[in-house]
Order: structure tokens, then sequence, then C-alpha cells
């Protein structure tokens, strides 16, 4: 019950934040916490099979490209009359962009998945990366939309009923869907699907012995692990108006592993604190000084080796502080 009222006040904080930045003037804080929330998501998915079940994928970015993309292309015919392939209609309708982005995300994740997963180790981050990089330099080749400049969204996908123009909107619209990807998750790792996940990232050979097929529940992880990540990336294309092959770059894919690895690899709500503290870093220390990465690292370092657990660790080593004083 306690967690329950702890996340309602979070929920309610969240939805005053509009407010709060109106009244303060400071609207650049509404759309840094709307890319929080975005990016949450994708670091989030990627915990799911790196925390939960040990596959440390060094590619992720790929699916968080593609789901772009889906909107990018959808919207560019849309806006030509010209039918995808002679044959899908382009549209600008988030209630059907974002599920085509999640379905197409996931295709590509069963796909690089079913290859990737039948190594281990090193060679499985290096299979992964490599298909990331592949992808990333075919959508540079794709000049009919925009190649290496990546493209551009004339206007935010429609919501029926609702001005997706407005900058509060899009942010209510993304902490809806934030909320309900954050209790889905909640969910599938309280599941007896997760509970088989991390006993293969504690010990696959042994699961593997009592009759449980590791390979394919791993290869569900992570092509639902790629679904979450190709739903960011359709907000995130949204959020810009843009997509670019940078998008699905490796460096993408580093970023992503550097939120979960200050928030806290593992658990649920430290993505979405590594995502907080990396974008805020991010902004203040860029204005700061053009060394930002340097800084970052440091800031990194201390996080990592001082707090054994990434911030939700220390989020809770200061909550228990806390419940002693307060008895």
């Amino acid at each position: 019950m306690r967690n329950r009222i702890l996340a309602l006040i979070l929920i309610l904080a969240l939805a005053a934040l509009p407010t709060i930045t109106q009244e303060l003037g400071e609207a650049s804080l509404l759309a840094l916490a709307t890319r929080i929330l975005i990016y949450g998501m994708a670091a989030a998915s990627l915990n799911f099979i790196l925390g939960y079940g040990g596959m440390v994928s060094f590619g992720h970015a790929a699916f968080f490209g593609i789901g772009a993309y889906v909107v990018g292309i959808l919207a560019s015919h849309h806006a030509s009359g010209e039918p995808l392939f002679g044959i899908v209609p382009g549209t600008d309708q988030m209630l059907l962009t974002l599920p085509l982005a999640v379905l197409v995300a996931g295709l590509f994740a069963a796909a690089i998945g079913a290859l990737s997963l039948r190594t281990g180790g090193v060679q499985f981050i290096m299979i992964t990366l490599a298909f990331a990089q592949m992808l990333f330099f075919l959508f540079v080749s794709l000049k009919a939309y925009g190649g290496e400049d990546g493209i551009i969204i004339r206007r935010t996908n429609a919501l029926p009923g609702l001005n997706m123009r407005d900058k509060a909107t899009f942010y209510y619209v993304v902490l809806a869907i934030t909320v309900l990807f954050f209790y889905g998750l909640r969910r599938l790792t309280q599941s007896s699907f997760g509970t088989v996940i991390s006993g293969i990232r504690q010990n696959e050979r042994r699961m593997a012995a009592v009759g449980i097929p590791a390979y394919r529940y791993k290869l569900y992880a992570f092509v639902l692990s790629g679904m979450g990540a190709g739903l960011a990336g359709a907000l995130m294309a949204n959020f810009l108006r843009f997509a670019s092959p940078d998008m699905m770059h490796w460096t993408k894919s580093g970023e992503l592993m550097i939120m979960v690895i200050l928030g806290g690899v593992g658990t649920l709500f430290g993505p979405f604190l590594g995502a907080a503290a990396f974008l805020i870093l991010e902004t203040f220390l860029a204005a700061w000084s053009e060394h930002w990465p340097f800084a970052l690292g440091l800031i990194l370092l201390v996080v990592v080796l001082g707090t054994r657990g990434g911030l939700a660790a220390l989020v809770q080593r200061i909550t228990a502080l806390v419940r002693r004083g307060v008895k």
C-alpha cells in the first residue's frame, strides 16, 4: 500500500509539471521531462534483457531507431499520397503509427535475436552491435528518406480529440503511455515468465536441465525488449518531428547502457532515474563546457563505485535511513 501511495504521489507530481513550468516560465523543462520519460522507457526495455535476463545487447538503439523511422516513413507517404511499396498507405494517426512501430521493431528483434542468441558472452555483444550498425548504414543509404540527414516529420501524429501540437498535451500523452508501460513491465517481471528469465540469467544450464527451453524464453524476452524500444523511438520521432540514422548508431546504444548502469541494473525504476540523471547532467554540463562527456564519465564512475547498485540503490539506502530516523 505504501508503494502504491508513493507511486500515486509521483504521478500527481508529474501531472502537475506543465502547470509548474508554465508558472516558472521555463518551457524547456517540460521538453526535458518529456525526453526523460521517453528515454526512460527505452532504457527500461534494455534493462529487461540486461538486468533480468543477463543479455548484454550493444545494439538496442537499432529498435529505437526503427520505431522512429516507422513514424517518419508513414508520415512521408501520407504527405505525398503515395502508398509504401504501392500497397501500404501512409498515415499520421498515432493510434496506427505506434502499434505499427512496436510491431515492426518486434519483427526486427525476432530476426536479430534468433541469430544472436545462438551465441553468448562477448560474441553476443558483438553480433548485436554488428546488426545495429548494418541497419544504421542501411538507413544512411536510403536517399528517398533523407539518407544520413534523416527524415523530417511535418507535424506530430494526431490523436482524436486532442491538440497534439500543444507541448503540454503531448507530454500528458507520453506520461500516460509511460505509466501503462511501467505497470506492464512490473507485471511482466513479477510473473512466472519474469521468474524464468531471472533463473536463466543465474544458471542457464540448470534451467535447461529441468526442462525449460532457455533459448525460446530468451528470444521472447529479446523481442519484448525490442518492442519497448520501438515504442520509445516512435514517441521520440513524434517529439522531435524528425527521425535520423543517428538514433540507431552504436553511440545511442551506449547512452542507453549508461542510463541503465547509472540508475541501477536489474531494478524497475532505476532506468528512469538513470535517464533523468543522464539527460539533466548532459543539459547542464553541455552549457558549462564542451568537454562535458569527461565530467559525465567521472560522475558515472563515482556513482557506480560509490553506490554499489546505481541511483536506485542510493535511494533505497536514503529511504531506509529516513525510516529508522522516524522510528
